[in-house]
Order: structure tokens, then C-alpha cells, then sequence
């Protein structure tokens, strides 16, 4: 890696791993018979502060999913995330009937969903 920050990335990256090992995200497994292991990579962001100096280093492991073929390594894909439109729906309801909505964000969502299968991929 060569950035002016690359300390700070390490040490980014070595909190996330520990993270995903002590929250048991992830194990080091032996690659069972004819498993391909999907590859991942490191995505990077510098969290910035009101006066725009870096306040943090943020880092994420992702796995590169669009290597896989449907219905070869995987059935379905689908995306959490609710749709504009009932977004939209649920405010103006809320407006109409003055009533008082509020947002919440769980950072660590995704690290607290289960899977009904295995995934194997590559160690980063």
C-alpha cells in the first residue's frame, strides 16, 4: 500500500479483522473439494470532521460477488433496503396524522444476520 496514510489503514484493517474474529463473522477454515472461495477486497474512506481535517480511517472487507454465476454458486440475491416510494407513503401518513417519526441507524446490522449456508472465501 502506498498512501501518505498507510499506518493509519493498517491499523484500520487489523481492528476490523479482530472485530469479525471476537463477533465469530468469520473462521479459518480448511477449503472443502470443489469450493471455489469468492475473492474480496478493502474498501477505504477517511471520515472527515466539521472543520474537514480526517477524523477517522474507515475500512471495510468486502467480498467481490460479482465473480459468482447464479445458480452455480449461489440461488437468489436480494438487498434489504426499503424502496423510495414507501418511504415516502409512511411520511406522508405520519404528516397527515401528526405524528412523530424518528430514524435509527444499527451500524453493525449486517454482522448480526445469520446465513443458511456457507460462504467460503478468500482471506484478504
Amino acid at each position: 500500500m502506498e498512501d501518505v496514510d498507510c499506518r493509519h489503514w493498517q491499523k484500520a484493517m487489523q481492528s476490523k479483522i479482530e472485530f469479525m474474529f471476537k463477533n465469530k463473522i468469520w473462521s479459518l477454515v480448511d477449503l472443502p473439494k470443489g469450493i471455489k472461495p469468492i475473492r474480496c477486497k478493502w474498501v477505504y474512506k477517511r471520515k472527515r470532521g466539521m472543520d474537514g481535517n480526517v477524523e477517522t480511517f474507515k475500512t471495510r472487507l468486502v467480498a467481490k460477488g460479482y465473480t459468482q454465476k447464479e445458480g452455480i454458486d449461489y440461488e437468489e440475491t436480494f438487498s434489504p433496503v426499503a424502496m423510495l416510494k414507501s418511504i415516502r407513503i409512511l411520511l406522508s401518513i405520519a404528516t397527515s396524522q401528526d405524528l412523530e417519526s424518528c430514524q435509527i441507524d444499527v451500524k453493525t446490522a449486517l454482522h448480526n444476520r445469520s446465513l443458511d449456508e456457507s460462504i467460503y472465501m478468500m482471506q484478504p
